[in-house]
């Protein structure tokens, strides 16, 4: 089961790239107006508000939509996961690694969901299908690594829990490695940034655990 993960999230980020194309002829309908209507709105990450002329969401594209909604459910995932290391773990460690995952991406969702409202995109919600959950896309498992995952106890389910969660990691970090390439928000550039450094030294510490065992 755990064998084919690393397969499934290296062809992932090019599956981004790709949703990220498809959104583009909405996007660009969306911003074709008359260009003597002016409005005043928030700047994105400001408390400050500017007038602007025709195109109110031209400060991100569709990269950045992209990332948003797929990090989403992603997040959710990884957070499922952490809230199982309770009731299924021993070790100290592990549980320490999984209330800091909980802590850090609970707060994240909390923003991805803010700033896609701002740019006038439906608010997300944990279960949107363009995670590929089903099929284990960008480090996300699918329902029978979540089952195996459920059903384990012990040094079992920590060697699980921390090989699963590497796994979603590297996923996470090759989607904000896309969004920094392709994306145009300094905000979710910003939260990109935050992903790849948190997570990359999350997965040293997940690493040196499983050394230990």
């Amino acid at each position: 089961m755990l064998s084919d993960l690393c397969s499934k999230t290296r062809v992932f980020a090019a599956a981004l790239a790709t949703t990220a194309t498809l959104f583009s002829v909405g996007c660009n309908a969306d911003q074709s107006t008359d260009s003597s209507n002016t409005t005043s709105v928030p700047t994105i990450g400001s408390s400050a508000s500017t007038t602007i002329s025709a195109e109110p969401h031209s400060d991100f594209n569709d990269a950045d939509v992209a990332f948003l909604e797929l990090m989403y459910p992603h997040h959710a995932q990884a957070i499922e996961m952490a809230k199982m290391v309770t009731s299924r773990s021993q070790n100290p460690k592990v549980l320490e690694l999984a209330t800091g995952i909980e802590a850090a991406q609970q707060p994240e969702m909390a923003q991805i969901s803010t700033v896609l409202v701002s740019f006038g995109k439906p608010a997300p919600i944990a279960g949107m299908d363009h995670s590929g959950a089903d099929h284990g896309g960008g480090g996300m498992m699918n329902r029978d690594d979540m089952q195996a995952l459920a059903d384990s106890s012990g040094v079992d389910f920590d060697r699980m829990f921390l090989t699963m969660m590497i796994e979603h990691h590297r996923g996470a970090i090759e989607m904000a490695n896309v969004e920094l390439a392709d994306g145009r928000n300094a905000e979710v550039k910003q939260l990109a940034e935050a992903i790849v450094s948190a997570q990359q030294a999350e997965i040293g510490q997940m690493n040196a655990l499983l050394a230990e065992r």
